[in-house]
C-alpha cells in the first residue's frame, strides 16, 4: 500500500505543476472521458467538503500541508451527501459497478450505463478540484472502493 501510494504522490505532484483550475464552473473531463464538473473552490461552501459532508463515505488515511489521501467506499445501492473536492485529485479507483454522478441540481453529469465500454478496474485518473456532486452506487453487488489523493495548493 505505501508503495503504491508512492506512486500515485509522485503522479499528482507531476500533474499539479501541469494543471490549472478553472475560474468557474465548467463541465471537463479527464484523460479516460470520464466527465465531471469544476471550477473555483472558493464559491463552493466549506460545508460541502467530502470529509464534512460525506463522512460516512470518505475516510481521511492521511492529512499534512501537501496532501489529504481519502479512503471512498460506497456500499451497494447507496447514494452518497452531496459534496465537493477543493483540491486537484489523483484517483485510484480499485472496483465499481455502474454508478450516475450528479451535480448539485440534481443534473445527471454521467451515468456510466450509457458509456461505449464499461471501464475496466483497477484504474488510476487525474482530477481537477470537483464542484458539489453526488455519486448513486447501482450495483446490488459491488461495493465501490477507491483511494483519492488530494494535492493541497503550496503555501
Amino acid at each position: 500500500m505505501g508503495h503504491v501510494l508512492k506512486q500515485l504522490s509522485c503522479i499528482g505532484l507531476m500533474c499539479v505543476v501541469a494543471a490549472t483550475a478553472n475560474a468557474q464552473i465548467a463541465t471537463t473531463q479527464n484523460e479516460t472521458g470520464f466527465s465531471y464538473k469544476t471550477g473555483d473552490p472558493a464559491d463552493w461552501p466549506k460545508a460541502l467538503d467530502a470529509v464534512v459532508a460525506a463522512p460516512g463515505n470518505h475516510k481521511v488515511l492521511l492529512e499534512n500541508d501537501k496532501v489529504r489521501v481519502l479512503e471512498v467506499t460506497m456500499a451497494p445501492n447507496t447514494v452518497e451527501p452531496l459534496h465537493s473536492h477543493q483540491w486537484p485529485s489523483v484517483l485510484y479507483i480499485q472496483s465499481a459497478g455502474d454508478f450516475i454522478d450528479r451535480d448539485a441540481d440534481g443534473n445527471v453529469i454521467m451515468d456510466t450505463r450509457q458509456l461505449p465500454e464499461s471501464f475496466e478496474f483497477p484504474m488510476t485518473l487525474w482530477k481537477k478540484p470537483e464542484a458539489p456532486h453526488s455519486v448513486e452506487n447501482l450495483s446490488d453487488t459491488i461495493t465501490i472502493r477507491l483511494i483519492r489523493v488530494e494535492m493541497k495548493a503550496p503555501g
